[in-house]
């Protein structure tokens, strides 16, 4: 293997991607632990080659470690209850099952002692046929049917975490029509602007989610909506009124909003404590902890995120005179999202130029075509097309997201070609990774691996153009199995009911 001479990167390329110096090295941070290329050059998994996973399992397929899974849970939970176990005794951690829940996950969460938190009737069904107990396990969301909440109390879950005026009232109704008591938190909106995509900020004021902390409710003159909720709460009897809970949002590599959201939500605590005499125990901070999908991301260890957060907690429960109540977080991608890749095979490949202003007579290793219009010359960008696509990864689509990818099946020498990684599907904006660096020997029946495709990949896939969903497979010291079925055409037609 010989290191590449070519380190210029094309101006085509945004101003954060840099030419890799060994196109075949792996850049640690975005691979799950035992990733590595085995002695003939290919990406290996637990000394799985992934020729060997493609030959059982087929293409596309989401690629698992669950030994990866087990260590960052593990990471989460016992950097948290150590830097919070002078503060109230440690941590709650639950998984968001939202990022991807299956039953094997559930099964690994309770096992390595984490809870889960669920956001729909299908997920407390999934966790319902893992056999988690309900008092492991919470319900979010802002439009919860009365079958949901129904669910959740059958199943006598830990929390209920309640997003409304109207919805407080309906689960109040809903736990005394049933003689029983619905355990509630109560989701605030602190008005902290995370900084992540706008889809996925959600502590501002002017979004779906949350009791806001600011200005007037609509029902009683000088009241928030929040304060509104608490004072309503404590006067059922078929609630009971656990804390408080907020997230501001995903993939948020800052400390800084999580810190103001854990101030506002207590100096809001301190204040019902005050005023009603309501104390309430514990505080939610969500989740939303970013990874690495890029060389240039830095997300933060799960043990930095919790001293800097318990130092906040530590400092303002001081300030307030007030005893810390029980915290809680819910990590998801932070979790579950390096430990998977998603392996696919190439197909066709197309290259096409593209106008750019020059860049100092060209660059090394990238043929610039004849000056145009106003100085620009032209320079090569390689379409790879591979056999999915927005239908197993909508992120780039929906979110602007990055990743990157390498080739899987062999290593190569070849010089780097900025490259774009597309799907499949019929849209223009069918993208995977829209810019990365790949060798110009790249051909069809290669295997691509792109990384950091855990989170929230499988959980939005679809069947657009009536791609079948992959299947998704966990690897556990050197064995493969599947957790979730690939589909067949045949699944897809069952659901068609016009013949």
């Amino acid at each position: 293997m010989t290191t590449n001479p070519s380190t210029a990167a094309s101006p085509l390329a945004p101003e954060w991607l840099q030419v890799p110096a060994d196109l075949n090295a792996l850049h640690e941070p975005l691979w799950a632990g035992g990733v590595a290329r085995n002695d003939a050059g290919e990406l290996a998994i637990d000394g799985i080659p992934v020729s060997e996973l493609q030959r059982q399992f087929g293409t596309p397929l989401f690629v698992m470690s669950e030994n990866d899974f087990r260590a960052r849970a593990r990471a989460f939970s016992d950097a948290f209850n150590d830097a919070f176990a002078d503060i109230c005794g440690g941590v709650d951690v639950y998984y968001a099952g939202k990022s991807f829940l299956c039953t094997a996950v559930v099964r690994w969460v309770e096992e390595e002692g984490l809870r889960l938190d669920t956001a729909s009737g299908g997920e407390l069904a999934v966790a319902a046929r893992a056999g988690i107990p309900g008092a492991d396990v919470a319900l979010h969301g802002n439009n919860k049917s009365d079958g949901e909440i129904h669910r959740a109390l059958d199943m006598k879950l830990g929390r209920i975490v309640v997003d409304s005026l109207a919805e407080l009232e309906r689960v109040a109704k809903i736990a005394e029509y049933r003689g029983e008591t619905a355990k509630v938190m109560l989701r605030l909106t602190p008005g902290v602007h995370a900084h992540t995509h706008e889809f996925i900020a959600t502590a501002h004021e002017d979004q779906k989610f949350g009791l806001s902390m600011a200005g007037d409710s609509t029902e009683q003159a000088g009241l928030s909506a929040a304060e509104e909720a608490v004072a309503a709460a404590a006067g059922h009897p078929g609630i009971e009124l656990l804390g408080l809970h907020c997230h501001i949002g995903s993939q948020i590599f800052e400390p800084d909003g999580f810190a103001l959201a854990a101030q506002k939500l207590l100096d809001f605590l301190a204040a019902m404590q005050s005023k009603y005499s309501i104390v309430l125990p514990e505080l939610d901070l969500g989740g939303g902890y970013g990874i690495a999908y890029t060389p240039v991301d830095t997300p933060r260890p799960a043990a930095e995120i919790a001293q800097a957060m318990a130092a906040v907690v530590r400092t303002k429960c001081a300030e307030l005179g007030i005893s810390a109540p029980r915290i809680s977080i819910e990590p998801g991608r932070a979790i579950v999202g390096s430990t998977t890749f998603t392996l696919y095979e190439v197909g066709t490949l197309k290259t096409v130029r593209v106008d750019a202003p020059a860049a100092g007579g060209g660059v090394s290793g990238v043929p610039a075509g004849p000056a145009g219009p106003g100085g620009n010359v032209t320079y090569p960008r390689r379409y790879v097309s591979v056999d999915g696509g927005m239908s197993d990864n909508p992120r780039p689509v929906l979110y602007d997201a990055d990743y990157s990818a390498i080739l899987a099946s062999r290593t190569s020498d070849a010089a780097p070609q900025l490259s774009r990684v597309v799907g499949k599907h019929c849209e223009s904006g069918d993208i995977v990774v829209r810019d990365v660096y790949l060798p110009e020997d790249v051909a069809a029946g290669d295997l691509l691996a792109v990384p950091g495709t855990g989170a929230y990949c499988w959980a939005l896939s679809s069947n657009y153009n009536y791609l079948a969903r992959p299947g998704v497979v966990a690897v556990r010291d050197g064995s493969a199995r599947l957790i979730v079925r690939g589909e067949t055409e045949e699944d897809l037609l069952n659901r068609d009911m016009g013949v």
